[in-house]
């Protein structure tokens, strides 16, 4: 099938047509950012892009998205390395601390914020709900998604 994934066309072979985009990414493209977590699309921590929308990789068969654009973790920041704006944000923040749930947080900011420039901080709660942070940063990770849309903080 080919693929793809971060602006590159990619030919992979796949001996299941029901096999998860995440393990594609992991194990066929080497892209590792996209984290396995649940494996039932419950807590967020392979969210990627498809087609601008975030999505959980693990319930996303590889086979249905010939012709569609998957965008990683990796394909995030310029190709000078510059962090695009909610990774910069999320590092002014300091929000991660075990940090193994960041890629999918990071994924499903940047899709917000390309929906909703300027978020509220409830439509920023019910974006961010489908990711769960077992470290609890969640007032840090709506600071950073605040900074990344230049909105002032609450007191």
């Amino acid at each position: 099938m080919r693929l793809n994934v971060n602006g590159q066309d990619h030919e992979v072979d796949v001996v299941h047509d029901d096999t998860p985009l995440l393990w594609v990414l992991r194990d066929h493209l080497g892209m590792v950012g996209t984290k396995f977590g649940c494996g039932i699309g419950m807590c967020g921590a392979c969210t990627v892009h498809i087609d601008g929308q975030a999505a959980f990789s693990c319930s996303v068969r590889a086979a249905d998205l010939e012709g569609r654009a998957i965008t990683t973790i990796e394909g995030l920041a310029a190709a000078d390395g510059t962090l695009h704006r909610v990774q910069q944000a999320w590092a002014d923040q300091d929000v991660a601390q075990c940090g193994y749930c960041q890629s999918g947080q990071i994924m499903r900011a940047t899709a917000l914020l390309e929906k909703h420039a300027k978020p509220t901080r409830q439509e920023i709660d019910e974006a961010m709900a489908g990711s769960v942070c077992r470290c609890g940063t969640y007032n840090r990770i709506r600071l950073a998604i605040e900074d990344a849309a230049g909105i002032s903080h609450e007191a």
